[in-house]
């Protein structure tokens, strides 16, 4: 009888030894919440996260949301994350203020919550994996008053009113203006165009039929917009290298348009901030045993260290566009 009990003991543990053994290898499910889709920064963002190696494998199970643009719906798509019990949620927010409900409702839920690309009004996400929009509207903004020699008229065509982009880019915007003597730069225009190349054309357009001749330079928050600035330009006969231009992102036009001498690109890696989120969100998951499966945190060692993955903030490092690297950043686009 004891015979018969130690091995129906021997035998119930291994069965929960292999049912604990099956539960670990489950794949871990991650929703990733993108503000819309429609950009090609944002769709490069979605091509890297699928490219993950954990995803790659199977080891991750990744849902991609499109938020169409819309902060509500973005928090819409956080309740399903949370009611579909996704073991981790990724957020690319649309709304600086409105999209902290879905780190509120993740973190009532248990679930990690990482944001990225964009920021939020609050320290309560477990992590955020962005680039430091200040200082990329300030590296875009240095170049085009250094094309100008600090002199002349500019406009700055923003990003949606209210994002953290916007905001944050346009303190770097101004923090390079300001380095310029007093006096010798003035913006002319500043207004929204939604990240959108349609519409910054026509507020270019309109820009340059009511100040004819004046305009010197154009700082576009992101790359799209200072494309359609560029396409506003040369439908109107002007000259485009006549124009100091620079935007955002390193999105595919704007690396050709860098190659052409049109403009200058600040490159946001989408690589980075896609993978580098999937790899906190899986540290989070899996805990002190997991180690980072993208190949970002070998890419800019030295720049931007993993701390084990428990950081409040990582930073992924811009890349100024030139003719020194635009072709081997060309050839990641084919």
């Amino acid at each position: 009888m004891r015979l018969k009990l130690i091995g129906a003991s021997l035998t119930l543990a291994s069965s929960l030894m292999l049912s604990a053994a099956v539960a670990q290898a489950d794949p871990v499910r991650v929703a990733f919440l993108m503000y819309g889709n429609k950009a090609e920064f944002v769709q490069l963002m979605e091509r890297y996260a699928k490219e993950h190696p954990a995803v790659v494998s199977g080891d991750v199970i990744l849902t991609m949301y499109d938020g169409r643009y819309d902060a509500s719906v973005q928090n819409d798509q956080g309740q399903m994350a949370v009611n579909t019990m996704q073991d981790a949620i990724v957020i690319n927010p649309m709304d600086y203020e409105a999209n902290i409900d879905v780190v509120t409702m993740a973190n009532d839920a248990g679930i990690p919550i990482v944001v990225t690309n964009a920021r939020l009004n609050t320290t309560e996400m477990t992590s955020e994996v962005v680039s430091d929009d200040v200082q990329g509207g300030y590296l875009e903004a240095k170049a085009v008053m250094e094309k100008l020699g600090c002199k002349g008229n500019v406009v700055i065509i923003e990003g949606p009113k209210g994002g953290s982009g916007e905001i944050q880019r346009g303190e770097g915007n101004m923090k390079a203006i300001g380095e310029c003597p007093e006096g010798q730069v003035t913006v002319l225009e500043r207004k929204t165009a939604n990240w959108s190349r349609a519409e910054a054309l026509d507020l270019m357009q309109n820009w340059l039929s009511k100040h004819p001749g004046q305009i010197n330079g154009v700082i576009g928050q992101n790359d799209e917009m200072a494309l359609g600035a560029i396409e506003a330009i040369k439908s109107a006969n002007l000259d485009v290298h006549d124009f100091a231009i620079a935007g955002v992102d390193g999105v595919t036009d704007a690396l050709r348009a860098v190659k052409a001498g049109e403009m200058t690109s600040i490159l946001q890696d989408a690589r980075g901030q896609a993978q580098g989120s999937i790899d906190v969100a899986l540290r989070a998951v899996k805990g002190a045993d997991y180690q980072p499966e993208s190949e970002i945190w070998a890419q800019y060692a030295g720049e931007l260290s993993w701390d084990d993955g428990q950081a409040k903030r990582y930073d992924i490092p811009w890349t100024i566009v030139s003719n020194d690297n635009v072709d081997e950043l060309l050839k990641d686009r084919k």
